[in-house]
């Protein structure tokens, strides 16, 4: 494949050559043009100019982007008013069917990246890595002469990367051409020969990986320097509430039919005990925090104490929210509302998705130095949904810190950053959690980003009635 003088939006690219036989991996920050490139390989976006030689006929892009319009398709073709339950989406199963392969291939392919117990479920039940894993199974299946694979190991579990680089390894033997692209030099697969480095939408270096990589500028340039970390932006005006206890849990259940996710959960979480929470996917982390924040139905049959609130007393949802900051996949999933970067980050004033009401000047100030010290001051006015994925998910964290919160819940935030990005935002965490206003919960798969200010930890472990129900280990991080 030959790519000469390519232009498309944003995206430069004076010549980019492959050969039989290599495994590229394009590597990048955020906006850097990685997910552009991929669109335009796809056919989902036309070059203005510039030529592509021998490009694959079927190409295939495994991307959060197709995700999101995954989980989008499901919601438009929700039959619930017209059935007597709840439509939670096509089975597992039913989406690898999709790629035209038959059951015994869709049910081995699963066993590989034990999804196997997710093809009888519904798509909408999933949590985020094991849809990840689900539509990465379902490009595979479809057997395409190119398959991109955009951040294909983020949101996935320390087990489900190792299980998704053997299966890749083994993608590359069969002879299936890969493309990898990636925002960390972490996340570099092994099989991979070659490597091209975007920034700004040009090609600035490519060539045999163990060349590429010995470059030391290549890695600064993918690297915050500490030294050039940003303040945080004052907290709103006016005195937060003093909580002693934050949230308290006595034998708290989550069951769907005669799946048992997790049960005899008692925990009690008092205000300043940091905690991480950790655990394969699917095993209930995400649930856990949608308890606290009223965003499970379940968190009203469950003796569950938020605040000063006893869930199900008669408090208003809104009395609660209005303490917490939240920052997960499934809200950047769910944040559909129309609205530019600014609004959105102003939006979390209100715990809405979409802005509703007319904002203050005050708060208009404040997500202003919020876009800036996230470096994206020049994109105020740029429509949310229009942003990188990368930059969508910095203008949510935004939204999550802007009022300095009681309680600040993080589910996985730095999923999609590069890691530029992801010290930065973790530096914000640590700087929060100095100003003792906050009480953080935080959930990651990363053990680099087990921070020194996490005390405790929840570990969420299989247990032997594996793939049906889940122990939970309350125990002190070390």
């Amino acid at each position: 494949m030959l790519l000469e003088n390519l232009r498309c939006r944003s995206l430069r690219i004076d010549r980019w050559e492959t050969n039989p036989g290599e495994i590229w991996c394009l590597i990048g920050g955020n906006a850097s043009g990685k997910s552009l490139l991929a669109s335009v390989l796809s056919g989902d976006s036309t070059p203005e100019n510039g030529s592509i030689e021998q490009l694959p006929k079927r190409v295939s892009w495994a991307s959060f982007e197709v995700q999101q319009s995954t989980y989008e398709a499901e919601i438009e073709n929700d039959d619930t008013d017209y059935l007597d339950r709840i439509d939670h989406g096509s089975t597992g199963l039913q989406i690898l069917l999709q790629s035209g392969a038959d059951e015994s291939q869709a049910r081995d392919f699963a066993s590989k990246l034990r999804v196997d117990y997710i093809l009888d479920r519904g798509y909408k039940l999933l949590s985020s890595g094991e849809a990840r894993k689900l539509l990465l199974l379902k490009d595979i299946l479809s057997n395409p002469d190119l398959l991109i694979l955009d951040e294909p190991f983020e949101g996935l579990d320390t087990v489900s990367r190792e299980e998704l680089t053997s299966l890749c390894q083994s993608l590359v033997d069969e002879g299936h051409d890969l493309l990898f692209l990636a925002n960390r030099i972490d996340d570099i697969p092994p099989c991979s020969t070659h490597l091209g480095i975007l920034q700004r939408g040009q090609l600035i270096a490519a060539g045999p990986k163990a060349i590429i990589e010995s470059q030391p500028e290549i890695r600064q340039i993918l690297t915050l320097d500490a030294a050039n970390i940003p303040d945080l932006p004052p907290p709103p005006p006016g005195n937060a509430p003093v909580f002693d206890t934050i949230a308290r849990m006595t034998q708290c259940r989550v069951q769907y039919g005669d799946e048992i996710q997790f049960e005899d959960f008692d925990w009690k979480l008092n205000s300043g005990e940091h905690t991480i929470i950790t655990g394969p996917n699917g095993a209930g982390k995400s649930t856990l925090l949608q308890l606290l924040s009223g965003d499970h139905p379940q968190c009203y049959s469950n003796d569950l104490q938020i605040f000063d609130f006893q869930r199900g007393s008669g408090e208003s949802i809104w009395e609660i929210k209005k303490h917490i900051g939240i920052i997960s996949a499934s809200l950047h999933r769910d944040y559909r509302a129309p609205g530019n970067a600014l609004t959105t980050i102003v939006s979390g004033f209100y715990d809405s998705i979409g802005l509703y009401q007319q904002a203050t000047e005050a708060q208009r100030q404040l997500a202003l130095q919020w876009l800036e010290v996230m470096g994206l001051s020049d994109q105020a006015n740029t429509y949310f949904r229009q942003l990188s994925w990368g930059h969508q998910r910095l203008v949510l964290i935004a939204r999550g810190l802007i009022k300095q919160p009681s309680l600040l819940i993080l589910d996985e935030p730095t999923q999609g950053l590069d890691d530029l990005n992801r010290h930065l935002v973790l530096a914000f965490i640590e700087k929060l959690a100095a100003l003792k206003r906050t009480t953080l919960l935080f959930v990651s798969h990363r053990k680099d980003e087990s921070l020194k200010l996490f005390k405790n930890q929840i570990n969420f472990t299989p247990s032997e009635k594996e793939g049906v129900h889940f122990d939970v280990i309350c125990e002190k991080n070390s």
